[in-house]
């Protein structure tokens, strides 16, 4: 059941801001697994706790000559596919992890929604036309719930 006026203030985050923990399927077993990386010691790992499957990768790569640290999300690095995801219509639902499940959650959920500052680069700026629609708010949930319940 949604509150009439729930109010849901942005907080400009972006999608970059959940990347460095990524709930996956497990290339392993397909269960729950965690990719993350750390950009500071240029390491990303997948570790499952349900078969013990861990690899570790390195974050750098090299381009036209040029070595760097890529940052990207966590699952990348090992093409694993993302836990948090559903149909939904001609597209897809995700999250990275729960907490980004929750704030969207928190957005969906909202009937009063307040920006400030905006700088065209957030994450709920970048969202495609569905998440932002009242018509779309009951299904989405439902998403969002059996996500969490997965």
């Amino acid at each position: 059941m949604i509150e009439p006026n729930n109010r849901f203030q942005d907080q400009n985050l972006r999608l970059t801001d959940f990347q460095q923990e990524v709930w996956v399927s497990c290339i392993s077993c397909g269960k729950k697994a965690i990719a993350s990386a750390n950009y500071e010691t240029k390491t990303a790992r997948l570790f499952c706790v349900h078969c013990g499957y861990n690899k570790e990768k390195t974050t750098t790569s090299t381009v036209l000559g040029n070595q760097g640290n890529l940052i990207i999300a966590a699952h990348i690095y090992f093409d694993a596919e993302l836990w948090l995801q559903m149909s939904f219509k001609e597209t897809v639902f995700f999250a990275y992890n729960d907490e980004h499940l929750v704030y969207l959650k928190r957005y969906i959920t909202a009937t009063l929604r307040e920006h400030k500052d905006r700088t065209h680069f957030t994450l709920l700026e970048k969202l495609p036309r569905f998440y932002h629609e009242a018509k779309n708010r009951e299904a989405l949930l439902k998403i969002i719930n059996k996500l969490k319940k997965k």
